[in-house]
């Protein structure tokens, strides 16, 4: 998505692995806005918005305007199928930018279909997927793990025991790889 995790993968022997998180799983289908998401917290949301945006525009990132949060349980079973499918990074990255840049509601089952479409994937099978909740289990797996991990914001990195939470440079990351044994190519 950024480059960095995809320079990583080229300078080291790494593999990949998302892990859902539930983040704001309480989240209607039709989403929440950011104001009561946060209301009756000492939360500046224009703030917030504004260094996310910079951060977004510092890693290259799409961000658009945002004033809703949507639900996405349903993106996340959709993108363990799309691994399945050798199609998760494409997934993951278009699924970003459809909720990050767009604005779209990614718990709507036609702008998930159409996620899946655009990175190749076939419409009926993302279709059946979503109907049948075909990977339910494996996005609860992922939750488990995450509570566990104590996990509590995305993005997390981990490797053995290590975490680093927040979009990281590539000095940082690499660094994190080189003090858990991980040996460049």
């Amino acid at each position: 998505m950024t480059g960095r995790v995809e320079r990583l993968q080229s300078a080291f022997e790494i593999e990949i692995q998302w892990i859902a998180f539930p983040l704001h799983p309480e989240t209607p289908p039709e989403g929440r806005s950011l104001q009561d998401l946060f209301a009756g917290r000492d939360f500046d949301i224009p703030q917030m918005l504004a260094k996310l945006k910079q951060v977004a525009a510092d890693l290259k990132l799409p961000f658009g305007d945002r004033e809703m949060t949507y639900n996405s349980r349903l993106a996340q079973e959709l993108g363990k199928w799309a691994e399945q499918k050798e199609k998760g990074d494409a997934f993951h990255n278009a699924a970003f930018r459809a909720y990050f840049a767009a604005g779209h509601n990614i718990a709507e089952v036609k702008i998930l279909v159409d996620i899946a479409t655009s990175v190749g994937l076939d419409a009926k099978d993302a279709q059946e997927v979503i109907d049948a909740r075909t990977f339910k289990e494996a996005v609860d797996a992922d939750w488990t793990r995450a509570y566990e991990s104590r996990v509590t914001a995305v993005p997390t990195f981990m490797i053995n025991s290590d975490q680093l939470v927040g979009a990281q440079g590539y000095s940082t990351l690499e660094r994190m790889l080189t003090s858990n044994g991980v040996q460049p190519n």
